[in-house]
C-alpha cells in the first residue's frame, strides 16, 4: 500500500483538488500592451501530412482573427503535403510561405529559425495535424500573452480528433470545393476495421488522459501558481522574442540537441526566467493521435523529454531544497522595498515574479515544488509497482492498483458533471492501458539513466 499512500498525499494532487474547490483566481491584471496591435506569425510544422494540411490550414482560415503571416515548414516530405497547401491556399486566395527542406531535422530548429527569420510579435506554433476547432482560438491564446509582461505562452484545451470529427471537418465549405477541384485527394484515414479500432482505442485513452491532466492536474497548477510546467505544443501561442531569446541562450550550449520534446524544455526555460506558461478551457484545438500501437514512441518522447529537461534546469528542481531562504529573501524585499515596488510597478500582474536565471538559481521559482513532486511520482510510483511485482507481493500490488483507480476515476467522474456515468466506464475501459504505459514509463527512466551515467549520451532532439 505505499505506493497508493504516497499517491493519495502528493502535493500535484492535493493542489489540483483545492484548485477545483477553490475556483480560478479572480485577479484581472492589467495589460501590458494592446494585444490587438500585435503582428501574428502561424509557423506550420510538416513531415508527410498530406491527410490533414488541408483540414488544417482551413481551421486557420476560419479564425476570428488574420494573421500576417502563414510559414508551411516542410521537414523533408515524401508526400502530397506541400503539393496540397499550395493548391488550397492558391484557390483560397491566402498568401502561404512555403519552405522545404531535403531531409528532417526536426522541430525545434524549426521553432527557433522562424523566432529569428520572422520578426512578428507572437510565434503560433500548429502541428499540421492539429485542428482549430474554436474560431477564436488564436485570438484568445495571443490576447492571452498580452495580459502581463510575465506571459510567454498560452495555449488552449487540446482533445484528440475521433473519425466523426475528421468528417465533419471535411465537409467545410472550403474543403469540399478543393476536393472538388482536386478529385484524386482522399482526406479519409483507412477505414478497414483495423485501424478503425486502433483508432478508436488510441481516442480514448487519449481522452481520458487529457482530461485528467488539463482539467484537474493543469487547473490546480493554473489557480495557485498561475502557470503550467509546459505549454501543449501542438497549438501554442509564444511571445516570439522571448523564444528568441531563449535559443540565443542556449544554442550555444545545446545547438539544435534540446529534448526529444520541444514544448517540454521550451516550458522550462521560460519558467527558470520567471516567465509563465497559460493555459486557457475556453478554447479548444483538435490532435489527430497516433493510432494505439504508436502510443508507447510517444510516452518515451515525452517521458524522456521531461527527465532531461529536469537534468538540464536542476536549479528549477531544487527550488523545495530553497524554499527557507527564499521565505527570508522575500520577507526583507517586502519589508524593507515593497511599498516603493508596488508604486513603481505600472503594470499589475497576477503572481508576477523577479525576472532571471539568476534568482532560479538562488531562490528558486513556485513551480519548481511542481517540477519536484511531479519528479517524484513519476520515478516513485513506477519503480513501486515494479518491485512489488519482482518480489511477488501481489496481494499489496492488486490493493494498490484498485485504490488509485479509484480515486483516478472518480476525480475524473468529478470533472466531468453532467457525463459522469461515460467517464466511470471510460475510466474503466483504459485503466489496462495506464499501467500498461506506467511499465514504459519506468523502461524510460532506465534509458534516460543509462544516457546519463553509462554512455553519456545527451544529443537529445525532437
Amino acid at each position: 500500500m505505499a505506493a497508493a499512500s504516497y499517491f493519495v498525499v502528493s502535493p500535484n494532487l492535493v493542489l489540483s483538488v483545492l484548485g477545483l474547490l477553490h475556483g480560478p483566481d479572480e485577479t484581472v491584471p492589467t495589460p501590458a500592451e494592446n494585444w490587438q496591435d500585435a503582428t501574428i506569425s502561424v509557423v506550420i510544422p510538416a513531415l508527410n501530412e498530406e491527410k490533414n494540411i488541408v483540414l488544417c490550414l482551413d481551421s486557420v482560415l476560419n479564425q476570428t482573427i488574420k494573421p500576417n503571416n502563414i510559414i508551411l515548414i516542410d521537414d523533408g516530405s515524401t508526400d502530397n503535403t506541400v503539393a496540397y497547401a499550395e493548391a488550397f491556399c492558391k484557390e483560397n486566395d491566402i498568401d502561404i510561405l512555403i519552405i522545404k527542406r531535403d531531409h528532417p531535422i526536426g522541430k525545434t530548429p524549426t521553432i527557433k529559425r522562424q523566432a529569428r527569420e520572422f520578426l512578428s510579435d507572437v510565434e503560433f506554433i500548429l502541428d499540421a495535424d492539429t485542428i482549430l476547432e474554436s474560431e477564436n482560438y488564436i485570438e484568445r491564446t495571443v490576447q492571452e500573452l498580452y495580459q502581463g509582461v510575465g506571459i510567454a505562452s498560452a495555449c488552449g484545451t487540446i482533445v484528440p480528433t475521433k473519425d466523426k470529427n475528421r468528417k465533419a471537418m471535411i465537409q467545410e465549405p472550403k474543403v469540399q470545393k478543393f476536393l472538388q477541384n482536386n478529385p484524386e485527394v482522399n482526406l479519409l484515414l483507412k477505414q478497414d476495421w483495423l485501424h478503425i479500432l486502433a483508432r478508436k482505442s488510441s481516442n480514448i485513452y487519449r481522452e481520458v488522459l487529457y482530461m485528467y491532466l488539463q482539467q484537474f492536474i493543469y487547473h490546480g497548477q493554473m489557480v495557485y501558481f498561475g502557470s503550467i510546467t509546459n505549454p501543449v505544443g501542438c497549438a501554442v501561442a509564444y511571445r516570439r522574442q522571448y523564444v528568441q531569446e531563449l535559443f540565443d541562450q542556449y544554442e550555444p550550449i545545446f545547438g539544435d540537441d534540446l529534448t526529444n520534446s520541444e514544448d517540454i524544455f521550451i516550458g522550462f526555460a521560460l519558467l527558470k526566467h520567471g516567465y509563465r506558461n497559460i493555459q486557457l478551457t475556453d478554447v479548444f484545438a483538435r490532435s489527430q493521435e497516433p493510432e494505439i500501437e504508436d502510443i508507447p514512441h510517444e510516452i518515451y518522447m515525452w517521458s524522456s523529454s521531461f527527465y532531461q529537461s529536469c537534468y538540464y534546469f536542476d536549479d528549477l528542481v531544487r527550488s523545495p531544497l530553497k524554499s527557507f531562504k527564499s521565505y527570508l529573501h522575500h520577507r526583507k524585499t517586502e519589508k524593507l522595498y515593497g511599498d516603493e515596488i508596488r508604486k513603481r510597478r505600472k503594470v499589475q500582474e497576477a503572481y508576477r515574479q523577479q525576472f532571471g536565471d539568476d534568482v532560479t538559481t538562488q531562490y528558486g521559482r513556485p513551480m519548481g515544488w511542481v517540477i519536484f513532486v511531479s519528479l517524484l511520482e513519476k520515478t516513485l510510483f513506477p519503480s513501486t509497482l515494479f518491485v512489488m511485482i519482482a518480489l511477488g507481493l501481489w496481494e499489496a500490488l492488486g490493493l494498490t492498483l484498485v485504490f488509485e483507480s479509484l480515486i483516478s476515476i472518480s476525480i475524473l467522474m468529478y470533472i466531468n458533471k453532467g457525463k459522469r456515468l461515460e467517464y466511470f466506464f471510460k475510466g474503466i475501459l483504459v485503466t489496462p492501458i495506464r499501467y500498461t504505459t506506467i511499465l514504459f514509463d519506468f523502461a524510460t527512466m532506465i534509458i534516460f539513466a543509462k544516457d546519463i551515467w553509462f554512455t553519456k549520451k545527451k544529443g537529445w532532439r525532437k
